[in-house]
């Protein structure tokens, strides 16, 4: 379709009705991620950064580079039209759940095999993946000496991932946060670097940060105690979420945690998974 896309010469930086099918169809295609006309505005801002930096002329030739077979270009688009929002310890509730309830209970269930499994699916540039190692830190710090726990931290944009791998954030991110928290975890930079922090290398050290699509394979080794996909299934359509959730409820261990986002849901079709807090979903 892309090929017959020519470029204008008045108006080559406005987003055609085609372009933006064309364009619509490829996220979906390659993410599954559904955009509708609401997104046009976001698709065409995204996309005019992306198309100056490489010098484009046109939105029309910059689908034409997308459509082109092997095209090296198609990880920096779905890089760039990924939206990534987050914050450390977003959705509060989730953490108080799993330091009180959760962590506790399987501490005591689980003291024989001493072994946790987390994996954070949509961990965009990594504060949700922090979150949860100092939630881990901060309500079983002795037993990890002795334990076996891991936090497997995913995400489709290599470029988020770097950030969370370097595990380097203004510092205005953590200004909400405890200030004891704060200066037991966050290391403030100095110098030209006073206004970046860093987190704590025993945070780091519970952490694999792994690139992955959510709608290819999963090299990942079940069964885990805690899966969080937190604000991703409204981007996809029904049949996708249903999808992703039936093969979320294949890795968790009986009795292990299922966490979505505040304005998402599983339906009616997992009986087995009980709803036990706010969009907290534990398996049977």
């Amino acid at each position: 379709m892309a090929g017959n896309l020519n470029p204008r010469s008045s108006d080559q930086y406005s987003l055609s009705n085609d372009e933006f099918k064309f364009l619509c169809t490829l996220v979906y295609d390659t993410t599954g991620i559904v955009l509708d006309e609401r997104k046009k505005e976001m698709v065409y801002r995204r996309l005019m950064r992306r198309t100056r930096a490489l010098k484009i002329p046109s939105f029309s030739e910059y689908c034409t580079l997308l459509a082109a077979h092997d095209s090296s270009e198609l990880p920096e688009f779905i890089n760039t039209i990924t939206t990534n929002l987050t914050s450390f310890f977003r959705e509060k509730h989730h953490f108080e759940y799993l330091e009180q309830t959760f962590l506790p209970q399987h501490q005591r269930e689980f003291a024989s095999s001493r072994q946790l499994r987390i994996w954070s699916s949509a961990c965009s540039t990594g504060e949700e993946a922090y979150s949860l190692a100092i939630s881990l830190q901060s309500t079983m710090a002795e037993a990890l000496r002795d334990w076996d726990a891991r936090i497997l931290a995913t995400d489709l944009d290599s470029n988020v991932l770097a950030t969370a791998s370097a595990g380097i954030y203004k510092a205005e991110r953590i200004k909400d946060l405890d200030p004891q928290l704060c200066k037991k975890w966050f290391k403030r930079g100095i110098g030209s670097n006073s206004e970046f922090v860093k987190t704590h290398p025993q945070l780091k050290e519970l952490i694999t940060f792994k690139q992955l699509n959510l709608l290819h394979e999963w090299p990942v080794n079940g069964p885990f105690d805690i899966i969080m996909c937190r604000n991703v299934l409204i981007y996809f359509d029904k049949a996708t979420q249903k999808n992703l959730v039936e093969r979320f409820n294949q890795l968790l261990r009986p009795g292990g945690l299922l966490i979505l986002g505040h304005s998402e849901s599983i339906g009616k079709s997992f009986a087995n998974l009980e709803l036990k807090g706010h969009t907290i979903f534990e398996k049977h």
